[in-house]
């Protein structure tokens, strides 16, 4: 009898670490597309700022001109 009580905490503890496993490979999939999405949007604001930058240097030279 306690032999197969021990296998049943056994099998509950399994399901219960499969159960925390499967949750957060769900969270490190969610936490990669929000940083992928946050290094574009990085990105993008970056080089809107080099294309800024370069306006600004342009329209000065014409200021000179």
């Amino acid at each position: 009898i306690w032999n197969q009580e021990l296998r049943d905490m056994v099998d509950t503890k399994n399901e219960q670490q499969d159960k925390e496993n499967k949750e957060l490979k769900k969270k490190v999939r969610e936490l990669e597309k929000e940083l992928l999405r946050k290094e574009k949007a990085l990105a993008e604001a970056a080089a809107l700022l080099v294309l800024k930058k370069k306006l600004n240097a342009l329209t000065k030279e014409n200021e000179d001109d």
